[in-house]
Order: C-alpha cells, then sequence, then structure tokens
C-alpha cells in the first residue's frame, strides 16, 4: 500500500476517532471509513483534486498516507484536520459534570477542513428531514455519481464536484428523495462555490455571514457547516430538533427548552458554545422524550 507519507506528532492528547467523527454522514457514508486496526479513512474533492487520505495514531505519532491529485493537499493540512488550530484550553470550566468531560475526553478536538461545500451539501441535505433520511439521500448520490476514491479504498467515493451537483438531473434527486427546494439550494450554493469556499478563511461572524447570504442556507446550516470546515468553536447549531433540550436538561434540568432559552444558557460561554454543545453530548445526557419519534418522509413516490 503505497501513497505519499507524512509523520505527525500532536504534541497534545489525541482522540483520532471521535476527532474526526462529526465528517462521517452516516454509518455507511462512501466518503468515510474506519478500519479494524483503528485507522481512519477519508475521501475529499479539495482544490488540487480527488483525494484519499489515511490516517493512524500510533504511540503518540500519527501516521498518514494520502493518493490522489489532492494527496499533497491533504497532507498538508493534516494537523489543522486533527485539531492542531483548536483552543479547548481557552474554556475554564466549574467543577461539575462539563468540566469532568472535559478532563475525560480531552484528546477530543474540533476538526477543520478548510472544505466549505465538502460540509455545506449534506447539511444542506439534513434541512427538515431525518437524520437516516439525509445520509441516505448523500450515500446514494456519492455512490451513483462521485468519483471513485483514488488509492487502494475499495468501494469510497469523492463528493461531486461544484459543477457536478450544479448539473445532477431533477429526477436523479426525486430518485434519491431530495425534495425541490433543498435540490434547489444545493445547486446554488454549487454555483457560488468558489465565493463560499473564502469563508473557510474567515472569522465567525464574517464566515456566517457569507454563508447565510445565500437563499436557503439559515443559521443552522451555516453552523453545521463551520463548524466543520473551519473548526468554529463558537457556531451553535440555532434550530437545531434535539440540541436546546438537550442543553436545557444538561444545564438547567429543564426537560424542554427553546432556541431562545438554549441561547441564554450557553451565555456564560461566549466563544466555545459549540465546544460546550459538543462536551455535552459527550457526557452522554439526553433529554427525556415524550410522544412518537419523526415520521420520515419519501418524495419519491410524488
Amino acid at each position: 500500500m503505497s501513497g505519499a507519507v507524512r509523520h505527525w506528532q500532536p504534541g497534545y492528547p489525541l482522540d483520532l476517532a471521535r476527532t474526526l467523527l462529526p465528517l462521517r454522514r452516516g454509518p455507511a457514508d462512501p466518503s468515510y471509513r474506519t478500519t479494524g486496526d483503528g485507522a481512519v479513512w477519508r475521501a475529499s474533492r479539495t482544490p488540487a483534486g480527488p483525494g484519499t487520505l489515511r490516517l493512524a495514531a500510533r504511540g503518540g505519532e500519527v501516521e498518514a498516507q494520502a493518493w490522489g491529485p489532492g494527496a499533497d493537499w491533504l497532507l498538508e493540512r493534516v494537523p489543522a484536520l486533527l485539531g492542531a488550530d483548536d483552543d479547548p484550553a481557552g474554556l475554564l470550566l466549574p467543577p461539575g459534570p462539563l468540566r469532568e468531560a472535559q478532563r475525560t475526553h480531552a484528546g477530543v478536538r474540533l476538526t477543520r477542513t478548510g472544505l466549505v461545500l465538502e460540509s455545506l451539501i449534506p447539511a444542506i441535505l439534513e434541512q427538515k428531514v431525518t437524520t437516516d433520511e439525509a445520509y441516505r439521500a448523500y450515500r446514494t448520490l456519492l455512490r451513483d455519481f462521485g468519483t471513485p476514491a483514488p488509492g487502494p479504498a475499495e468501494g469510497m467515493r469523492v463528493a461531486l464536484s461544484a459543477r457536478e451537483w450544479a448539473l445532477l438531473p431533477s429526477w436523479e434527486w426525486h430518485r434519491a428523495g431530495v425534495d425541490p427546494k433543498r435540490s434547489a439550494t444545493v445547486v446554488r450554493v454549487a454555483r457560488l462555490a468558489p465565493r463560499l469556499e473564502e469563508a473557510s478563511g474567515f472569522a465567525h461572524a464574517a464566515a456566517f455571514a457569507r454563508l447565510t447570504a445565500v437563499p436557503g442556507v439559515g443559521e443552522w446550516t451555516a453552523a453545521e457547516t463551520l463548524q466543520r470546515s473551519n473548526g468554529d468553536a463558537d457556531a451553535v447549531s440555532v434550530g437545531d430538533f434535539h440540541l436546546p433540550n438537550l442543553v436545557g436538561w444538561a444545564l438547567a434540568g429543564r426537560p424542554r427548552s427553546d432556541d431562545a432559552e438554549m441561547l441564554a444558557l450557553l451565555a456564560p460561554y461566549a466563544g466555545h458554545r459549540h465546544r460546550v454543545c459538543r462536551l455535552l453530548t459527550l457526557t452522554g445526557a439526553r433529554a427525556p422524550r415524550y410522544g412518537p419519534r419523526l415520521t420520515p418522509n419519501d418524495h419519491r413516490d410524488r
């Protein structure tokens, strides 16, 4: 198994699997794979072209191997991908469950891919539907229209290029279970790809402004994107179906909360609000559930 290789020492505790997990879009994501030896494989479309990256942590060192035209681009950005730009020490917590989660999961960093569309398009597909629906749609589109991943990762796929997303026929969106509103938003962002990719180098407010200027990209979608593309520690997923209840239950003992109440509870952690939400998920906290689960939609027979 050849390919370009880089060895990198993080200099901090690193939980490779949990750090990269937010980049996986469901257990059958064709662009993401974990193997029995603990390695994580990712297939990405970089500015230099498609590339496959394999990452494995061994004794305080990360071995990175990459294949394809995007190999050098991916290897150069391994530190950022694994949290070198993150600053978890900036969040000082009082004694309690959050602080214990911060200590227990000290190796979980916020990833930064530097690729906006890679996270923006899956986030659009996740708007107003169940995660299973969104994962199925993304999996179907990548398997049918994505580029085979370079290197030895048989069966993996690189996401479509901006042009390919923009030219995808309406009936293929329909067949994948994506309604016209979401598919139109994907086409819109694909046509604006160069401008949107610039946001990977912007600070929090400017990046949000750039993304949410596009019709169909709201605060939730922008936050879900920038958490991954920019490693934005303060990007709160306002409008999420579950997050306000999780935050309200964990921080105030309230079984139900809305976005305003959630933001009020997170206000003391300004600058690290997404990090706090991530820590809360790592604690295993879960608000009580009432009523039936959300029923999946199926647009394919309409």
